[in-house]
């Protein structure tokens, strides 16, 4: 079960690495070639989605059969054990969150910056009449 986590912790790097040197300034050529890039990984990485969706659907049927441990019958051992799967599911939880939203702010950037190349080319065209 673990695995599933550390593999949508590695996306969600290299998602937030992604992000963050779409935004970075740097020269025009530069960019057009890493956001066509970035561009052509999008569709398939797009499994990052459903994946993340199916985890909080798991952590959710997961709280929902969890045993409760609030009465004194439960000794503290038990309380500290349901206490931290409950951090951990909140933890995953932004996890999922997390991916997704990356996910959506690289779509929207790459298609941003296709728009702004268009958008140059229509004024070059424009200019050069």
């Amino acid at each position: 079960m673990a695995l599933q986590w550390i593999i949508l912790t590695y996306v969600v790097a290299a998602e937030a690495a992604i992000a963050v040197l779409l935004t970075l300034p740097s020269p025009k050529l530069l960019k057009n070639h890493f956001v066509s890039l970035i561009s052509l990984i999008l569709q398939p990485a797009l499994f990052i989605v459903p994946f993340s969706v199916f985890q909080l659907l798991d952590i959710y049927w997961k709280k929902e059969h969890r045993l409760m441990c609030t009465s004194e019958v439960c000794t503290a051992a038990e309380r500290d054990r349901y206490e931290k799967s409950i951090y951990k599911a909140q933890g995953n939880v932004i996890l999922c969150v997390a991916a997704c939203f990356l996910y959506w702010c690289i779509y929207r950037i790459c298609k941003y910056q296709k728009e702004i190349q268009s958008l140059e080319e229509v004024e070059k065209r424009y200019k050069a009449q």
